[in-house]
């Protein structure tokens, strides 16, 4: 099961007789016997996976059982700096010779070691075990148990990982498979729980001012705002921008009831002319 990193720092304090290099949290490996894969975290972000192999033995820290520990163990020496990939070791020194992947007939360390020191009473021989993270030419067999107990990868994976991780980086071995990480951060959480985000502001609607004569035709769209004057017809608001043509009133278009096909310009102009009529009419009436 997946413990906390914080128990690493608990774990360090029962141990400190025996850790050597401080522990760096912040880097960190998960290497999974089931899967039999090797993810790499950098402030808890998953930064790459590499297929491995484990011990074709099975798992434990007992001596001469050439078994792959598990829990929490730590990097504690690093050998091979700028060596040629495919560079072999003998007892962690070079011998001079470079082989290719699958070179038939030799099963040696090659390329980089990544001594790990145990952190934990399940793993406490893990140093004197000389359990490595180390490169193999037989990167056929590497995605299966095929080791002799250390944690094997093809020698070019264990190059840039050697690269990436420094002393004191945490490795924990876990029998499960891997969990599920993001490879990217999450987006900061400002205040309240919301996520910060890239908007662009959007310019507020503008509003246009326009002055309208008798003698024009009245263009009104629904953000426009008429200036009236006393001689001027009253404003029209629609609800889209139109162009109407200067209504022909008739005597027709007055008797036609309010459901016809007549455009609101065209009523209400149309009343305003029968009301002039019916007051001229009234007022010839006074005079007779």
């Amino acid at each position: 099961m997946l413990r906390p990193v914080a128990l690493i720092l608990s774990v360090l304090s029962a141990t400190s007789a025996f850790a050597v290099a401080p522990l760096d949290t912040s880097n960190q490996v998960i290497i999974s016997v089931r899967d039999q894969k090797l993810v790499l975290l950098r402030d808890g972000s998953k930064v790459a996976t590499y297929p491995i192999s484990t011990s074709m033995f099975g798992l434990g820290d007992a001596w001469g059982r050439m078994t792959t520990p598990l829990g929490y163990l730590a990097v504690e020496k690093k050998i091979g700096d700028n060596v040629p990939v495919g560079a072999v070791f003998h007892k962690r020194r070079l011998t001079g010779e470079v082989l290719q992947p699958n070179a038939p007939g030799r099963d040696p360390i090659t390329t980089r070691i990544i001594w790990l020191r145990g952190l934990e009473a399940q793993n406490a021989h893990a140093f004197q075990r000389c359990i490595y993270i180390h490169g193999t030419p037989e990167e056929n067999k590497i995605g299966r148990p095929a080791s002799y107990g250390c944690i094997r990868m093809k020698s070019k994976d264990v190059a840039e990982l050697y690269d990436q991780l420094p002393v004191g980086a945490v490795v924990q071995i876990i029998p499960d498979r891997l969990p599920k990480m993001e490879k990217t951060k999450p987006r900061q959480e400002m205040g309240g729980g919301v996520v910060a985000a890239n908007i662009t502001p959007q310019p507020p609607p503008q509003t246009t001012v326009a002055k309208v004569t008798p003698e024009a035709s009245p263009q009104v769209a629904a953000t426009t705002i008429a200036k009236v004057t006393p001689q001027e017809p009253p404003q029209i608001t629609a609800t889209k921008a139109a162009n109407v043509t200067p209504p022909q009133i008739s005597a027709t278009m007055l008797a036609m009831p309010p459901s016809s096909s007549l455009s609101l310009e065209q009523m209400r102009t149309a009343g305003a002319l029968a009301g002039a009529r019916q007051k001229a009419k009234l007022a010839a009436n006074k005079r007779l």
